[in-house]
């Protein structure tokens, strides 16, 4: 870690440890974080100007998310890219839950999953137009779009199942290279699954959901691909 100014300090009285998590779940979605960084707790403790115990308690936080890995005798650091393995890996997961939780919602789904659905990818169309706009923001409604549906599912193991996925899909989002560069495919792929959701079509919701994850899966090959040949 250096001396810059990369993470917010946090303003007094504010309890501490979560707003080191929040400062430094916006750092990684920023960039101002990179894959594989050291996260050194003396350092960040000198720089945020507060005491180690509420960076220990947030980087346990994020360790659970599995954005940060710790290490014996090396502390924390960013977690890596993603190896390819890992990455199809992630995807398979996500295409044997996330096209099954749209189903669900399509059975019998509520007016208000619809609106929430059509605001949520709204708002990534937004953020993926604005080359000025936090790509946080980006990412936060495409998670949110994908996180509606797994709780209009209604279906508590298989949200736990998603929920535990959470982290490495985050992940991926932030360090599998796409960017907003595939907002415009992200944002017609996911009206596809509102429409089917919206006319309680449950199998086209299906259908459009692992239409939509295998798109995103053959992207992220295509780009790692890429980076690496470049």
């Amino acid at each position: 870690m250096g001396t810059g100014s990369r993470i917010e300090r946090p303003p007094a009285r504010q309890m501490l440890a979560d707003h080191v998590y929040q400062a430094l779940m916006t750092s990684l979605v920023e960039g101002r974080l990179t894959a594989g960084e050291s996260l050194n707790i003396d350092a960040l403790s000198r720089e945020l100007d507060i005491s180690q115990t509420p960076i220990r308690e947030a980087l346990a936080r994020l360790e659970s998310t599995g954005l940060v890995v710790r290490e014996a005798l090396r502390g924390y650091r960013v977690a890596p890219l993603f190896s390819a393995e890992e990455l199809a890996e992630l995807m398979e997961a996500r295409l044997a839950i996330e096209p099954q939780l749209a189903r669900l919602a399509g059975e019998a789904p509520g007016a208000d999953l619809v609106a929430a659905l059509q605001d949520s990818n709204a708002a990534l169309a937004r953020y993926g137009q604005d080359a000025g706009e936090s790509l946080a923001s980006y990412w936060q409604a495409d998670e949110r779009f994908h996180r509606l549906i797994a709780e209009g599912a209604h279906n508590r193991f298989l949200l736990s199942a998603y929920s535990a996925l959470g982290g490495h899909v985050q992940r991926f989002r932030l360090f599998g290279g796409l960017g907003v560069r595939d907002a415009d495919a992200a944002v017609r792929e996911h009206q596809l699954i509102i429409d089917a959701i919206g006319a309680s079509d449950a199998e086209g919701a299906f259908r459009a959901m692992h239409h939509h994850v295998g798109l995103v899966k053959h992207r992220a090959i295509e780009e790692s691909t890429g980076a690496a040949r470049s």
